[in-house]
């Protein structure tokens, strides 16, 4: 059963990242130069709390860590917008790589066991 609920989680944290106000609109922000971009940091802290709580014992990537380190636990200062580009975009990726791997938990967790050619995904996983 809880397997299921997990799945469920999955799908309804991913559908939020993919659909207008969870994907589109930050992304649109960021070239609108919006402090709305900001929000995608809650959005990345919650599928990194997902894919931590799915892999109990485990630490994730370093590198993940770093990307998601690199573009969280940032506050939206007005001199940011001097330098926009290189204040939010570490914003925009730490969001695109934790919902990468967040589509792939969904796409893969229920395979029993890994194929014998395994699919991009599949194996990124296994790095994370």
């Amino acid at each position: 059963m809880a397997a299921f609920r997990t799945s469920l989680y999955i799908e309804e944290l991913l559908s939020k990242a993919s659909d207008r106000w969870g994907y589109e609109d930050p992304v649109y922000r960021f070239y609108y130069q919006s402090f709305k971009v900001h929000r995608l940091q809650e959005q990345t802290k919650a599928i990194v709390d997902l894919l931590r709580e799915l892999s109990p014992g485990c630490e994730l990537n370093s590198w993940f860590l770093e990307i998601v380190a690199a573009g969280t636990g940032k506050e939206f200062r007005v001199e940011d917008n001097e330098t926009w580009t290189v204040v939010t975009r570490s914003i925009l990726e730490a969001f695109f790589h934790a919902r990468f791997f967040l589509e792939m938990a969904l796409r893969y967790h229920s395979m029993e066991k890994p194929p014998q050619h395994l699919p991009s995904g599949y194996a990124a996983l296994l790095y994370l």
